[in-house]
């Protein structure tokens, strides 16, 4: 069920975050003290997620689940973008991220798991470049890839 409720709250919310030139990133459903809290996770291919547009989302998005009455007790509705802790999860984030310093998690073409971190230096056809310190570019097809982190430089 709470798979059903989280697909219905992500088609609700993607297109009023089109409407913003934003995307869904994640839709997510945590519990605490018998309260559901709703995560809903935005973000866009260039330039940044800002307060205005996540406001509005929000109310928006609030009479929507209200309307299609997806839960039957209170909840809590937060909707963000995700912010630099969280690994990239969609294909359009690496694009905003390219130069960026990152730690890439992946499967290599024998099944066996990888980490590297560089800069990522690339997206094209579903493939992500990564350069390390050696200067040497791997290249990395996006759905062998396990987790990717952003690195901040300070």
């Amino acid at each position: 069920m709470q798979i059903d409720i989280t697909q219905n709250i992500k088609d609700l919310a993607d297109p009023l975050a089109q409407e913003h030139d934003l995307f869904v990133v994640d839709v997510e459903l945590k519990t605490h003290s018998g309260q559901t809290e709703v995560w809903v996770l935005l973000d866009t291919e260039e330039g940044g997620v800002n307060i205005d547009d996540c406001s509005e989302i929000s109310r928006e998005l609030g009479f929507l689940i209200e309307a299609h009455e997806l839960f039957d007790k209170k909840y809590r509705l937060n909707v963000s973008s995700p912010g630099l802790s969280r690994p990239l999860s969609d294909l359009r984030q690496y694009k905003k991220n390219e130069g960026r310093v990152a730690a890439i998690k992946f499967k290599n073409t024998d099944g066996e798991y990888k980490k590297i971190e560089g800069v990522i230096t690339g997206i094209e056809d579903k493939v992500v470049a990564i350069t390390d310190e050696e200067e040497v570019e791997t290249q990395i097809p996006f759905d062998n890839i396990v987790e990717t982190k952003i690195i901040p430089v300070i």
